[in-house]
């Protein structure tokens, strides 16, 4: 996307104050959301998500290994994000890189809790597989296929319809003893088990224009942006997570009306976004 001129400028900042978007939203309206699942069959689960002209990948990979120190009765998560150069001139070298990054730690954030796991997207417990031994670790790998604002949310999104898609085989330990550190294990591929994904987040991004903030920023949108501020909500309404882009500062006012908007909005967006990763289930069930 080449740089905007004056006139285009003035035209979205005058549509944004007059609540009338330049395709026709409102401030607080998000683009047609469409979510598919069991797109990567090799994957323990995956998820496509498409918003506007956003368009994302993301497959979760459930893998053995030892829990993390500290902390014997846990499995863990790792969350790796990449740009494909094709989907934004700005992605080719070191620009992709650096985004793919800050959209890996936001979502780490948001998803993996603190040091100890505490408040972590999904059950880490629900990982466990022998104590202090072996775990399962599940590799989170999301690639931007297409870019037009609003990457972090769609991310998000994508991430909890894919763990929803994840099953975990069912492992059972044949033999163990308090000095083995390699126990003989059996996994059951055929058995498997879902992950409670009920208390994972969904990123809302507020990005200020002007004097207002706007719901799913486009890219031409993100590109007037004052600031935005990135505010992981789960359906209960509990914050998870607080990323702030932009140079300029808000006033602590406006961020808590932020926070505040971001759990009302949440309160009906998560549902909505439940249901159509419960409708691609189904359909994948049906295939």
């Amino acid at each position: 996307m080449g740089a905007l001129s004056a006139a285009e400028v003035r035209y979205i900042e005058a549509g944004i104050a007059q609540d009338l978007r330049s395709d026709g939203r409102s401030r607080t309206d998000y683009r047609s959301i469409s979510i598919d699942t069991s797109v990567i069959p090799q994957a323990n689960g995956s998820a496509r998500c498409k918003v506007g002209a956003t368009d994302v990948i993301v497959s979760v990979k459930a893998e053995l290994g030892r829990p993390p120190p500290g902390r014997p009765t846990h499995g863990s998560l790792a969350i790796k994000i990449e740009c494909s150069p094709t989907a934004s001139p700005k992605f080719e070298g070191r620009g992709g890189e650096d985004l793919s990054l800050e959209l890996s730690r936001a979502l780490e954030r948001s998803l993996l809790g603190g040091p100890n796991g505490a408040g972590a997207a999904i059950d880490l417990s629900c990982l466990r597989i022998l104590d202090g031994k072996v775990c399962w670790v599940l590799y989170i790998d999301g690639l931007v296929i297409s870019a037009d604002g609003n990457l972090l949310d769609v991310l998000s999104i994508a991430i909890k319809a894919a763990l929803s898609n994840t099953d975990l085989p069912k492992v059972e330990v044949v033999s163990s003893t308090a000095t083995d550190e390699d126990p003989e294990l059996d996994v059951n591929d055929e058995d498997t088990t879902p992950l409670d994904t009920s208390s994972v987040p969904t990123i809302i991004t507020l990005t200020k224009v002007g004097k207002h903030y706007i719901v799913d920023a486009t890219s031409e949108e993100e590109s007037q942006m004052m600031s935005a501020v990135s505010i992981a909500v789960n359906r209960k309404g509990v914050i998870r997570g607080l990323t702030k882009r932009g140079g300029f500062g808000l006033e602590p006012s406006v961020l808590i009306d932020m926070l505040s908007f971001a759990q009302k909005l949440g309160q009906t967006l998560i549902p909505a976004i439940d249901l159509k990763i419960a409708a691609a289930e189904s359909n994948k069930q049906d295939v």
